[in-house]
This record gives C-alpha cells, sequence and structure tokens, in this order.
C-alpha cells in the first residue's frame, strides 16, 4: 500500500465519523462518547480494510479496485450529504420537489470530484489521451447513476417518508445514503466495464 492509500482511509473514517456525529448531536444522548468511539474507530477499519483489500487485490485485482471505489464513494457521499444539507439549510425546505432539485445537484457535485478520484487512484488510469471519450463515457454512466440515484432518495424521501420516528431532516438523509449505495453499485460496474477498462 502506498501513503495516499493510507491518507485517504484516515480522511475517509474521521469524515464519517463527523457526520454521523452531526448528524445525530441533538438527537441521541450520550452521542459525545459514541462519536469518540467512533472518531478512533472508523479510521482503523478504514485502514484495515483497504489493507485487506490491498492483500487480496494481489490476487483479484478488482477487490482492491473497489475498495478504493468505496473510499471513493464514501467520500463523494460525504460531499453529497454536505451540499444537500447546506441546499435544504439555505432553502429551510428539506422535502418535495425542491429535494429532489437539490439532491440532483448535489449528486452531480459529487460526482465531478469522483470522477479525478476514480480515475487517479481507483483505476490507476494515468494516460491524458482520450479524456474527452472517456468523460463523455463518464457522463452518460453518471446520468443513468444519477437518475438511479435521484429516483431512489425522493422514493425513500417523498414516497415512503420519515420512518422509525425519525426527524425529516435525518430521514432526508437516510434517503441520501441508500440512494448512494444503490447508485454506487451502477457506477463501479460502468466505471470498471465502460469508463476506464484498460
Amino acid at each position: 500500500m502506498r501513503k495516499i492509500d493510507i491518507i485517504l482511509a484516515l480522511i475517509t473514517g474521521e469524515a464519517t465519523a463527523g457526520l454521523f456525529y452531526i448528524l445525530f448531536k441533538d438527537s441521541a444522548t450520550g452521542i459525545e462518547f459514541f462519536g469518540l468511539i467512533l472518531a478512533i474507530l472508523l479510521p482503523i477499519l478504514a485502514i484495515l480494510g483497504l489493507w485487506l483489500s490491498w492483500v487480496l487485490g494481489k490476487r483479484f485485482l478488482f477487490i482492491f479496485q473497489a475498495a478504493k471505489f468505496l473510499l471513493i464513494g464514501i467520500l463523494a457521499t460525504l460531499v453529497d450529504l454536505g451540499v444537500l444539507n447546506l441546499l435544504m439549510w439555505l432553502s429551510g425546505t428539506e422535502r418535495g420537489l425542491f429535494y429532489s432539485i437539490f439532491k440532483g445537484i448535489s449528486f452531480v457535485v459529487a460526482t465531478c470530484a469522483k470522477y479525478w478520484g476514480n480515475k487517479f487512484w481507483a483505476f490507476e488510469k494515468r494516460e491524458m489521451a482520450g479524456v474527452g471519450k472517456e468523460f463523455t463515457q463518464f457522463f452518460l454512466v453518471t446520468l443513468i447513476g444519477l437518475a438511479i440515484n435521484v429516483a431512489i432518495a425522493s422514493l425513500v424521501v417523498n414516497t415512503i417518508g420519515p420512518q422509525f420516528g425519525l426527524s425529516e431532516k435525518i430521514w432526508a438523509n437516510v434517503g441520501g445514503i441508500i440512494a448512494a449505495i444503490i447508485g454506487s453499485l451502477w457506477n463501479f460496474i460502468g466505471y470498471k466495464f465502460i469508463v476506464f477498462r484498460r
């Protein structure tokens, strides 16, 4: 493993712990202690998971690629949720048509960041020749991912609605997370076999 692998795993773990703390700080007792545990545990788990995938990736490259794709996806999801929450906060709107529009905007911002991470880190495609064609393919795969992402998030938030006693704000983030997971499955397959294939 390289230094960049370890650094990105640490950043992902810490940022994920921070997101959980921010989301639940007003609604859970004992969150400070839980947040501290997550701040220590998640970076360690991220590094261990990446190391294990690196070991397995020596035999099956796609495993290490998938692990790096997952870390980039988590970071992009944090960007996605950050932009989504910023737009909800600025507008005071947490559901309805504006939520769907905000989700689309946050997804596009996160996807732009994902392109470079996937190109240079996950799939290690360094050459710049044919970037126009590659970006067009990336954009088309991502458009399908956008449709999947926004449809799933809108279904969870606007059709199913808040469950388990969660507030609309937390449920809006649950919808974003579920959408990110399902959309990521499509994106990995599309990026690996269409955009960044060797």
